[in-house]
């Protein structure tokens, strides 16, 4: 990305996700508004999404997860820190830079599998 005076000039290059189920979305090369879902059913759930939470009453930001919902994201944040004290440890106790750099790409995957909420 290039940058003039500390601000990006484009981010064309940048991979945008679907704004529902969190899939990476094609670069359509158009232009106008980029899209925000993979495919009309995202679309449609999101708006299902935003109906509800209107309806309940909820402020117009608010996330809702079920259960299941957040019992994974609580099981991912768990491996992500997991994998945070394993490179630490391995720091600490004088690893190869190889190795570290093999847990630091572990770790990246796992913040990465996080940018997915559904």
């Amino acid at each position: 990305m290039e940058v003039v005076s500390g601000v990006p000039l484009t981010r064309r290059h940048e991979v945008r996700h679907c704004a529902w189920c969190g899939r990476p979305l094609p670069d359509s090369g158009r232009i106008g508004r980029p899209r925000r879902y993979c495919a009309q059913p995202c679309r449609q759930r999101a708006y299902e999404r935003r109906a509800q939470v209107q309806r309940g009453g909820l402020p117009e930001d608010a996330v809702v997860l079920s259960a299941a919902e957040l019992a994974d994201l609580q099981d991912r944040l768990f491996q992500l820190r997991c994998a945070a004290e394993d490179v630490m440890t391995a720091a600490e106790d004088g690893a190869e830079l190889s190795e570290l750099r093999r847990m630091a790409a572990g770790l990246v995957d796992s913040a990465r599998g996080l940018e997915r909420l559904r």
